[in-house]
């Protein structure tokens, strides 16, 4: 039982180091991609085309229902206690910091994570990674770095879309139990929103994006021979980011709502 432990501690530990060392790798790969301007910004720009502006639509579907569903429960709530102005601190609050980026690493991943994973692992099978090897390009440099940008790049852009469309959505339920002026809704929502509020959601939605990205091209990587590895890279890509990314987002919570 001890010897077997061990063999686990030691695959543990093996493993993320081997980890880390390729999070460096695609780090380094992506800062070079920039300063050099290497032939992979035409993959940069087709992964910010598919993870940021395919994914547009769904953003603002799911924004507009979240901050509906934030202002029809909030109006009943807090009107019973006569503290209806605590609306625009909640919106705030619950949009901004914490669903927005939350939920824009969801779709992001369910989007984008899946399809990463399972491209590269089929590049994998299909020997095409040998071939760039073959050839003198790093698989890292022109595969890697630029979907880790693209990623980045597209959930910073789709978190602060996903905040407009919010709160635009909470303004229209707004207009249906409580008419109010457009100038009037948004200049109380401007008296409530703090610099640190906006700070927080974009250090979210850049740290979901990083573990988004690296996780799911270390799962593609990971793939050795076999077809039927493809979707189980897919699956594992999408278990472990979904993991992570609520880690993260309690960590970084506690770390703003204690510190």
């Amino acid at each position: 039982m001890l010897d077997r432990l061990g063999r686990s501690a030691r695959r543990g530990a093996g493993e993320f180091l081997y980890s880390l060392g390729f999070f460096l790798s695609v780090v380094k790969e992506s800062v070079l991609l920039v300063r050099r301007r290497q032939v992979g910004f035409r993959v940069l720009v087709m992964q910010i085309l598919f993870t940021g502006v395919e994914a547009l639509r769904i953003s603002a579907v799911v924004a507009i229902a979240i901050g509906a569903a934030i202002n029809l429960i909030g109006s009943s709530l807090l009107a019973e206690f006569g503290q209806s102005r605590l609306m625009y601190t909640m919106l705030i609050i619950v949009i901004t910091r914490e669903l927005g980026p939350l939920l824009t690493a969801f779709i992001v991943i369910a989007r984008s994570g899946t399809a990463i994973a399972t491209e590269l692992g089929g590049m994998v099978v299909a020997h095409e990674m040998e071939a760039y090897v073959s050839v003198g390009v790093n698989p890292i440099s022109y595969l890697a770095a630029p979907r880790f940008l693209g990623v980045v790049i597209s959930m910073l852009v789709l978190d602060v879309y996903f905040n407009l469309f919010g709160l635009l959505g909470s303004f229209a339920v707004v207009q249906l139990i409580k008419p109010i002026a457009f100038e009037e809704y948004f200049r109380n929502l401007a008296a409530v929103l703090r610099p640190g509020d906006l700070g927080m959601g974009l250090l979210k939605a850049l740290v979901f994006g990083v573990i988004v990205s690296v996780v799911s091209l270390y799962r593609g990587f990971s793939v050795e021979r076999s077809s039927t590895e493809v979707p189980v890279a897919g699956i594992r890509a999408v278990g472990s980011s979904f993991m992570l990314v609520i880690l993260a987002d309690v960590v970084l919570t506690t770390i703003q709502y204690v510190g």
